[in-house]
């Protein structure tokens, strides 16, 4: 229980809540973790095992950016730099940025990952490139409960009135993993749940099967998994998944960077080669006397 009760010594008897981040931003759970324990964080020092387990009960989408936390832990913003670098390299937390195509628009958005089962860089490499590794340690079995069974289990304490049985979160569930299945968010998918009930709600499960086959969202024009930028998992550096084997730069890898013999050729030199085959051409055209 250490990790717990050192997370809860940082929050006062009438804490207010941790602060949101703006829509899209802030901490983002990566999948498939192992269900939380008292001991999760044991393996690192005092300091980082407490941020690590506070930073792990924040909900998606809470600020915890450095100066954000500063205000809410012990610790000053040096001080909380190094920890969750710290984190980082303990395989718990990753920065990066993801590809966002929506609305007609494209941008990229800031992410920070966090995982309170610990990865190695293979892990995040393959889970930048758009793929879910399926591992876990041996010692601990995986959860059995998906990610959809999850969200609409904990849905009564969004909206109490649309609280579900265990049978009814199973037969829904695979309607909401339609929805992940389109792009859509663990937000968006609450939002239209949660917006605009009625009063009251008679039959909470016919209310969200209505619901989410009616606002089920159109399927992505472009299939293919978001475009993501990690963080070098030892020296920070950020890079495309494919320069970023095992999750690490050629530079901590040990490996040169590349020669410029077959560097293209500058403008000013394909002009003057093109002038003289232009040249040569006219002499060769021009008539004889």
């Amino acid at each position: 229980m250490a990790d717990a009760k050192l997370s809860a010594a940082f929050l006062p008897a009438h804490a207010s809540p941790h602060p949101m981040a703006n829509p899209g931003y802030g901490k983002r759970s990566a999948p498939d973790q192992l269900p939380r324990t008292a001991h999760d964080f044991a393996h690192l020092p005092p300091r980082e095992a407490a941020i690590a387990a506070y930073i792990d009960r924040l909900p998606d989408g809470a600020d915890i950016s450095v100066k954000t936390l500063a205000k809410t832990l012990p610790y000053g913003q040096c001080a909380l730099r190094t920890a969750l670098n710290n984190l980082q390299q303990a395989g718990h937390l990753r920065r990066g940025r993801e590809h966002i195509a929506h609305s007609g628009s494209q941008h990229w958005i800031t992410r920070t990952w966090f995982s309170r089962t610990a990865r190695d860089d293979t892990w995040w490499a393959t889970f930048a490139r758009g793929d879910v590794p399926e591992e876990a340690p041996p010692e601990r079995a995986r959860p059995t409960r998906s990610r959809a069974h999850i969200l609409l289990a904990a849905l009564g304490r969004t909206a109490p009135i649309l609280s579900l049985s265990e049978a009814d979160c199973a037969a829904l569930a695979p309607l909401v993993t339609e929805w992940f299945a389109r792009g859509a968010t663990d937000e968006a998918v609450l939002h239209a749940l949660t917006t605009g009930l009625p009063t009251p709600v008679h039959h909470p499960a016919a209310l969200v099967r209505s619901r989410l086959t009616a606002k089920l969202p159109p399927p992505p024009e472009d299939a293919r998994p978001p475009l993501r930028v990690l963080e070098c998992g030892k020296c920070g550096t950020p890079g495309r998944p494919e320069a970023l084997p095992g999750g690490i730069c050629g530079a901590c890898r040990g490996e040169r960077a590349p020669t410029r013999d077959n560097a293209p050729l500058p403008a000013s030199a394909v002009r003057a080669h093109a002038a003289g085959i232009r040249a040569a051409i006219s002499q060769r055209s021009a008539p004889k006397y």
